[in-house]
């Protein structure tokens, strides 16, 4: 059975970046998406952010003004079929309303039903009634915090990357000011974006829904057959569902031990780790990163401008 893409759901400023640049180096099994979501999120006709939504210009000038949650999830397609396995990431509030509203499944990934349209429709949330229809004649699943349908969702492997909000807040902070928003674009710190509380109520709809868990990706079940490997218990697939182990990367882990928790990663995703993921200098690697960051300037310099992935020579006050 084919694998599923991975994908890493994490919020903004968590060193993402540097952790993907280490999939990056595995091209011959894995193909990097990095975070299509924001396209719709930010500047198609579905967008949820408001973040641009008075400046059409600047919409059109990204090129990504026409992109919907349809059109990246049929790109996710054609990537998955082209040959090597999609690794994903992305930010999870770009699956997200803004400021906690309620969610209803995005125009274009819904199936429109009979007498109920979508022409002239601006954005996707709406007051929700009790059939499962909004106000705005879209329909929501209930438990689903997402505009994203769980059939979709249930597509992937997801895993998790989170950071202390001491370190990762101030960081995205620092994008939105002088002199960083001049290169960012983004001119104003918005707390919604600062992808917590998304992050963890994407978390709790995926346990309950069982597309996670209800292991830990701790090693510890693998001996005796009841690990979960791309969707299926153990090797005879008895019990299965659709989810996987949980497995949830802290940042301070990874730039105290990149070594370790990669490969502990690469255990729990189903994938081959080798020593030689942790450095990228090579001119293909450099041009690999440089296509694939370029459409979010300012916010991935250190990541893009590094060639390995080293211990921290000193441990995190927040591990202290």
């Amino acid at each position: 059975m084919a694998k599923k893409p991975i994908f890493v759901a994490t919020h903004p400023r968590a060193c993402s970046t540097a952790f993907e640049r280490v999939f990056m180096t595995r091209r011959d099994t894995l193909r990097c998406v990095h975070e299509p979501f924001g396209d719709a999120f930010y500047y198609g006709p579905e967008r949820l952010g408001r973040r641009y939504e008075d400046d059409e210009e600047a919409r059109i000038a990204t090129g990504f003004s026409n992109s919907t949650y349809k059109t990246i999830f049929e790109r996710l397609d054609r990537e998955a079929s082209e040959g090597p396995r999609p690794f994903i990431k992305d930010m999870v509030y770009y699956l997200f309303p803004e400021d906690g509203k309620p969610a209803s499944i995005a125009p274009s990934l819904q199936q429109v039903k009979r007498g109920i349209g979508t022409e002239g429709a601006n954005g996707v949330n709406g007051a929700h009634s009790s059939n499962g229809v909004s106000s705005n004649g879209f329909t929501h699943e209930p438990g689903n915090p997402t505009v994203v349908p769980k059939e979709l969702l249930s597509k992937f492997h997801f895993a998790f990357l989170i950071r202390d909000p001491h370190y990762s807040i101030p960081s995205y902070y620092r994008c939105t000011i002088p002199p960083l928003d001049k290169v960012t674009g983004f001119y104003e710190f918005y707390e919604s974006e600062a992808g917590y509380e998304e992050v963890r109520r994407f978390f709790d709809y995926l346990r309950a829904v069982q597309m996670i868990g209800p292991h830990l990706a701790s090693g510890k079940n693998a001996a005796n057959g009841s690990a979960v490997t791309n969707g299926n218990h153990g090797a005879s697939g008895s019990n299965a569902h659709e989810g996987v182990e949980i497995c949830v990367v802290d940042a301070d882990d990874l730039l105290d031990n990149p070594a370790g928790v990669i490969e502990r990663f690469c255990i729990s995703v189903g994938e081959e780790f080798t020593p030689d993921m942790l450095n990228w200098e090579s001119k293909e690697d450099q041009a690999t990163a440089k296509e694939a960051f370029e459409k979010w300037p300012g916010f991935h310099e250190d990541a893009m401008h590094s060639t390995s992935l080293k211990p921290r020579l000193h441990v995190s006050e927040a591990l202290v």
